[in-house]
């Protein structure tokens, strides 16, 4: 009879509790900022978007801090309307209705499982050939090395989201620090290099490779959807969000245009073309190898790694509560919307998703696909996602605002300019990831059949759902976008 009472009280007390934390506009700002993880962008994506752009690489990123900037306007005005914390999900609920919402958080929880499915190869494969070719130490299987960083990752998701926070910010800050000193070097020693040019051009619409730079660069500013996917779990909400925002955006943007001008200035602007053509891979590490130094070089290989697991715990800790904001409504099983009495986290949605990845790098694993080939298809296609969904986010603020002026018209610059604005141009860039997915993804004609079909089954799936819970489950559907009902 005790036990009876005991669990009776013990279901609505779990049921209660909500996420909670304490983090502030710097904490906030810093988890955003380790899901672009900018020394791998740095080291790894920037070299590749040198490949199509060159001397151009830096206006590339100038155009796109702007652009996401534009974007920035309408998100944190829709943040301070729209109160709930299921992140674009309640965004696109409320201005494209409910089946749209359940479409666009489907979307939104596989894209990023997928944008975090690329770090385990990757990690394994960075971290193998430091221990290999670095230290000399033994020959260790790829999986070994990815089971292990999602084991990490997943106990700092599961616990209160502080202790993420503070994980974060030191990772970040050893980071920008590195590619710091690598910007300062590469200014001050440049000038043996001036008959090459040190200076950036802007790009032309007509430049060959503009559509694919701009893909690539897109990718790196993603993130920035966790200030409101947290939105339990700051201090003040209403003054944190926006300050947050505004401070990653233009952060990362900074950073980005700084770090590109400076491989620039190192190569030559003539030269960095060809430069990151001939050395991909390596591009960064010799180039900072050159300029200060091997042990420098080796510093860089150690921050890559952790840089890969904050990016890793960043996209964990948004996959893991869209999960849970989407048990909450009761269309993911109940279980998933439990929270840690103590830590006030989704602890059982983060370790589901660290299972979910565990088991996908032991199915690839047994079917022997390649990390190389497995980080890039993963990369990609979560890339495609949630970009598609952040063009149908655009769409559903500019009605929400429209439909609004009718009782409470606002400040027009805010609430319809900036939303179109960024409507037309993430249309534009979604219309390139379209035609060029085969280069996003590393894949196959019929790989790009297979996943780009499966995206927009996703976000179809999730419309009909929602018109199935409509007549069959109409409790549940008045829940959709976390609405408090």
């Amino acid at each position: 009879m005790a036990g009876i009472t005991e669990t009776a009280t013990q279901v609505p007390e779990t049921e209660g509790i909500r996420l909670r934390g304490n983090m502030g506009v710097g904490e906030l700002a810093m988890s955003v900022l380790a899901f672009a993880s900018p020394l791998a962008t740095v080291a790894g994506t920037m070299p590749v978007l040198m490949m199509y752009s060159g001397k151009t690489t830096p206006g590339i990123y100038i155009i796109m801090t702007v652009m996401l900037l534009i974007f920035s306007v309408g998100f944190v005005k829709m943040s301070r309307s729209i109160e709930n914390p299921g992140g674009f999900y309640s965004f696109v609920t409320a201005g494209l209705g409910k089946p749209a919402g359940l479409g666009g958080a489907f979307l939104a929880f596989v894209g990023y499982l997928f944008i975090g499915f690329f770090a385990p190869p990757f990690f394994a494969v960075t971290l193998q050939g430091f221990v290999t070719k670095t230290l000399h130490g033994p020959e260790i299987s790829w999986y070994w090395y990815a089971l292990a960083i999602i084991a990490v990752t997943t106990l700092l998701a599961y616990c209160r989201i502080d202790l993420s926070a503070k994980v974060l910010t030191v990772a970040m800050i050893l980071e920008v620090v590195i590619v710091l000193v690598f910007d300062v070097v590469s200014f001050s020693t440049s000038g043996d290099r001036v008959a090459h040019g040190i200076g950036f051009s802007m790009p032309w619409l007509g430049d060959a490779g503009l559509g694919l730079a701009l893909l690539f660069a897109i990718g790196n500013f993603f993130g920035f959807e966790a200030t409101v996917i947290f939105r339990d779990e700051v201090k003040n909400p209403d003054r944190t969000i926006p300050r947050a925002t505004y401070l990653a955006v233009v952060g990362i943007g900074v950073f980005y245009v700084v770090a590109a001008w400076g491989y620039v200035a190192f190569l030559g602007a003539d030269r960095a073309q060809r430069a990151a053509q001939t050395d991909t891979v390596g591009l960064f590490n010799n180039s900072a190898g050159q300029l200060v130094g091997t042990v420098f070089a080796d510093v860089i290989s150690v921050l890559l790694i952790t840089s890969v697991l904050a990016s890793m715990l960043s996209v964990q800790n948004i996959a893991a509560r869209y999960s849970f904001s989407l048990a909450k409504d009761g269309v993911l099983p109940k279980l998933l919307g439990r929270v840690h009495k103590r830590h006030r986290s989704p602890y059982i949605s983060a370790l589901t998703v660290g299972i979910v990845w565990a088991v996908a790098t032991i199915v690839f694993t047994v079917l022997r696909v390649s990390p190389d080939d497995l980080y890039a298809i993963a990369s990609g296609s979560g890339t495609f996602n949630v970009l598609l969904l952040m063009f149908v986010v655009c769409l559903a603020v500019l009605v929400y605002f429209l439909r609004r002026r009718r009782t409470n018209p606002e400040t027009l610059w805010n609430t319809v300019v900036a939303p179109a604005i960024s409507m037309v141009f993430l249309g534009a860039v979604t219309y390139l990831a379209i035609r060029n997915y085969p280069e996003l993804i590393g894949g196959s004609m019929l790989l790009t059949v297979i996943f780009m079909a499966f995206t927009f089954a996703l976000f179809i799936g999730g419309v009909l759902y929602a018109f199935y819970l409509r007549k069959k489950r109409p409790e549940i559907y008045a829940k959709l976008g976390r609405e408090r009902v």
